[in-house]
């Protein structure tokens, strides 16, 4: 089995994949230890209740279902509120140190949405424990890695995979890996914003290879804006700034003093969903009162230095290092950076099997669990749980599978591919493209949307790939990031057409999709919009109602919720 990634749904499908016997190579674009996992700071929420008594599944279940705006699966939902308990303890085996109660049970924090306190965490470094604790695991096993290799493609033969070729970005070398079954679980596609917490090599890689490959993308217009992201100085602005600060009691102002999520948010305040509370930082800043640097203050100095630096030792360093702001001591500076993208690769509520025969997603690649808008913890509960039910279910696929190999002709086609970047007359440079993208995209694409907004950036979109035709880098295979550049912006470019196409479509405002022509919720659009490939290359796009609720769920929502599905 090739797993595609090595963050936190690579590693925890390897562990269950492992577990089943099934031989195991893990091949990562960046190194072991480096996934943009990482940056999933505040915790992972499970119903453990070892907080507050009356947390349990089903509140989790309601949470997770209604703060997605009800275009979420239930399924995924449900699968997840149950099993989060089970895997956090399990990580816990595995060596995980969560922080602990007085009683020595696992402390579990408030965040935005939530009816309780469940995030269980480790200070504000809990995606770097989940990291080490499941890397380490799999270090100690049977699995095999492959680090700094970029798939360029996944090959297919009769609707099934049959492996995938790879460039080592290290010695400019390929690598055709036969295979009977794919875990596509490379994450998300932040780089596509300027402004952005995700790290380099989150450029869509994976919803990119799994589409070519035949797979079916969903939701693509959902992109989470966190609410808190460093702003200043201008080489760290995106940096994230974890949720457990506002969870820890972190209060937002404005230049006027105003503490203004009492305005937009009375009952939920800071802790609102990060959809709410980050347009309510963004108009505060485009109606004139936001800081010089374009933000807003973020303050729990009034927690004292004892506090914070117990429970956010890595945003104190954070802002000391980078910014030279005491937040003992001084308010920081923020403002919404791109963060999560609730779209991707469409796959079986069931088995996380995509359309392709042999060919899975998990984690932020997937889509299905979160909807609308994805609640903070529920990102490292999604690739637990999800990440062992993936692994779980491709293992049993790959136990029943005869391995197909990757024919010499098929790895010769796409090293052609590859090389003609390297063979361009008069090219154009693939960093402007890149940039040119990212630009129309956070100018038309971002918090606020509108119909001249998306169509500008469809135009845009449509010259650049007109452009990209002839992009192009000198050198070699060898220590070339310019080649990586120019392969990711063929993929991305596409993803972005179909992202703006959905996003003008959805005319109506859920969770993260905010049109300001079209302002309110309609429950016409509880439906979820597909992009399927055809033969051509080109895409067709439709609309599949979400899955309805069975009736003992639905009658968990309140009246006021029942109405909206």
């Amino acid at each position: 089995m090739l797993i595609i990634g090595a963050g936190g749904a690579g590693l925890r499908a390897a562990v269950e994949a492992l577990k089943q016997g099934v031989k195991v190579l893990i091949v990562t674009k960046s190194l072991l230890g480096k996934a943009h996992t990482v940056m999933a700071e505040g915790g992972i929420a499970a119903a453990l209740g070892n907080v507050d008594k009356e947390d349990n599944w089903k509140v989790h279940f309601v949470d997770t279902y209604v703060e997605g705006v009800y275009l979420g699966d239930w399924r995924f939902s449900e699968q997840l509120a149950k099993d989060a308990p089970e895997r956090v303890l399990e990580l816990e085996e595995y060596g995980a140190l969560f922080d602990r109660n007085a009683d020595g049970k696992i402390l579990q924090r408030a965040f935005g949405a939530h009816t309780y306190r469940r995030l269980c965490h480790v200070g504000d470094k809990t995606g770097l424990e989940l990291i080490r604790t499941l890397q380490d695991k799999v270090i100690h096993s049977d699995a095999s890695f492959l680090e700094e290799i970029m798939i360029t493609k996944i090959i297919t033969e009769g609707g099934r995979v049959k492996g995938a070729i790879g460039l080592d970005l290290k010695t400019g070398e390929f690598y055709s890996i036969s295979a009977k079954g794919i875990i596509v679980a490379s994450g998300g596609l932040g780089r596509i914003y300027k402004v952005t917490s995700n790290s380099w090599e989150s450029t869509g890689d994976g919803l990119s290879l799994a589409f070519e490959a035949g797979s079916e993308l969903m939701d693509l217009e959902m992109v989470q804006f966190h609410p808190t992201g460093m702003i200043w100085p201008p080489a760290i602005r995106g940096l994230l700034v974890t949720e457990g600060v506002r969870g820890d009691g972190g209060l937002l102002y404005n230049t006027k003093g105003e503490r203004f999520m009492l305005r937009y948010s009375p009952q939920k305040k800071e802790l609102d969903a990060r959809d709410v509370v980050a347009r309510s930082i963004y108009r505060e800043i485009m109606e004139g009162r936001g800081t010089e640097h374009g933000g807003v203050y973020l303050d729990i100095s009034y927690k004292g230095a004892k506090f914070i630096l117990e429970k956010l030792p890595s945003m104190y360093m954070q802002y000391k290092e980078f910014s030279g702001v005491d937040i003992t001591k001084e308010k920081m500076e923020v403002a919404p950076t791109t963060h999560y993208h609730m779209g991707g690769i469409k796959v079986d509520a069931e088995t996380n099997q995509t359309i392709v025969s042999g060919l899975f997603a998990a984690g932020e690649a997937a889509t299905g669990l979160h909807g609308a808008n994805r609640l903070g913890g529920n990102s490292l509960a999604d690739l637990l749980v999800f990440g062992k039910r993936t692994g779980e279910e491709a293992a049993k696929f790959v136990k029943n599978a005869k391995l197909t190999r990757i024919g010499g002709n098929e790895v010769s086609a796409e090293v052609d591919r590859v090389l003609s970047f390297l063979q361009v007359k008069d090219p154009v440079n693939p960093y402007e493209v890149f940039e040119k993208l990212r630009e129309t995209m956070s100018t038309n694409v971002g918090i606020w949307r509108n119909e001249d907004g998306l169509n500008k950036a469809l135009a845009e979109i449509a010259e650049l790939k007109k452009v990209a035709k002839n992009v192009g880098v000198s050198g070699s295979t060898k220590f070339n990031p310019g080649l990586v550049t120019a392969l990711e912006v063929q993929g991305l470019l596409n993803i972005a057409e179909m992202l703006v196409t959905a996003a003008r479509e959805r005319k109506e405002s859920r969770g993260a999709h905010y049109r300001q022509d079209y302002p309110e919720l309609r429950k016409e659009w509880r439906k979820n919009i597909v992009f399927v490939r055809k033969q051509d290359g080109n895409y067709t796009m439709r609309f599949d109602p979400v899955p309805e609720l069975p009736s003992e769920l639905k009658a968990l929502l309140s009246k006021e919720e029942q109405e909206n599905v």
